[in-house]
């Protein structure tokens, strides 16, 4: 699978499975924030992340966001998937020279103590927010779901992202299947997941073998970024504000990281 969404379902067992991959999304934002391989991995987890929440819009307009703010280095991120499948968001912090160039990053060091939000709206409503320090905490806590969230991403020294994925898998209410015991075929060791290989491995690997594709979804990058919108921002400046500025400046939309050249006057 290459950037899109499958929903799986088990019926005998009631589990529901959602994959994602977000690989050419993470790609493009990573690329255009000028991103280090650290800051590039983190945001390719937080898209699969938010990709995965994303499946379940289903108002017009509907935009979900994962936000997270971390005492780590890192400082936290910003993503958004809307109902569409489109993706953008950013790292507080693009390059970090302590980390980058030596592997795959440790998460306690780069990220540290943290705390999620994530945020359902349509233009002009907020429709639910929920705070956690986790995904799984949002899942049990906000949506009380039995459910969890694994993520795998695998970034180059030279920035070029090789994948992206998640996979959420949840147990109905009325399902007698084990979210843990599920999830613990794909964890390593350290309890991270492989899931750089196809859909179907997964399922079998979960125990799944027999669920079926009940729908899939296109996942892309898309910013509503755009010339028209960032010369409007100069409207808010009163003509002596702008009439200090240089003919033309530069405005860079911090969500994907492109610059529009505005004419001032």
């Amino acid at each position: 699978m290459k950037n899109g969404r499958e929903e799986w379902y088990e019926a005998e067992r009631k589990v529901a499975v959602t994959i994602v991959d977000v690989t050419a999304a993470a790609q493009e934002l990573a690329r255009g924030h000028l991103a280090g391989p650290t800051s590039a991995h983190f945001l390719a987890k937080a898209l699969a992340a938010v990709a995965l929440l994303g499946g379940e819009t289903s108002e017009e307009g509907e935009t979900v966001s994962l936000q997270m703010k971390c005492k780590g280095p890192l400082g936290g991120f910003n993503v958004e998937c809307t109902r569409e499948g489109t993706l953008r968001g950013y790292t507080e912090r693009k390059v970090l020279d302590d980390f980058d160039g030596l592997g795959t990053p440790d998460v306690k060091k780069v990220v540290g103590e943290r705390q999620l939000q994530v945020t359902r709206s349509v233009p002009g409503r907020i429709l639910s927010q929920g705070i956690s320090n986790s995904l799984d905490g949002y899942l049990a806590g906000s949506l009380q779901r039995k459910a969890c969230i694994l993520l795998d991403a695998a970034v180059t020294d030279e920035v070029e992202v090789t994948y992206a994925r998640g996979v959420m898998i949840e147990a109905l209410p009325d399902s007698t299947a084990s979210v843990a015991e599920l999830t613990a075929a794909l964890a390593d060791r350290r309890g991270a997941a492989n899931l750089a290989v196809a859909s179907r491995t997964i399922l079998s690997r979960l125990g799944l073998a027999r669920a079926e594709l009940r729908k899939t979804a296109p996942l892309a990058f898309a910013c509503r970024c755009s010339p028209e919108r960032a010369a409007a921002m100069l409207g808010a400046l009163s003509a002596a504000e702008r009439a200090d500025l240089p003919p033309t400046i530069d405005i860079t939309c911090h969500m994907c990281g492109r610059t529009w050249s505005v004419k001032t006057k």
